[in-house]
């Protein structure tokens, strides 16, 4: 790779950004629906880790 022009140097450092603005999305379970479905995802990966785990300590 062949640099056609000298170095730039980089731009000065931003504010860092608020904290108030950096928060992640919220899960919003507002209905007993949602909670659910939620929840039994939850549960159904735990079962699952369990179930491939017995599977494989029972084939060995």
């Amino acid at each position: 790779m062949v640099r056609e022009r000298p170095a730039q140097t980089p731009p000065p450092p931003k504010e860092p950004y608020p904290a108030d603005k950096a928060r992640g999305a919220e899960v919003i379970l507002n209905t007993p629906l949602r909670k659910w479905v939620f929840f039994g995802g939850l549960v159904g990966a735990i079962v699952l880790v369990f179930a491939l785990s017995v599977i494989r300590l029972g084939s060995s």
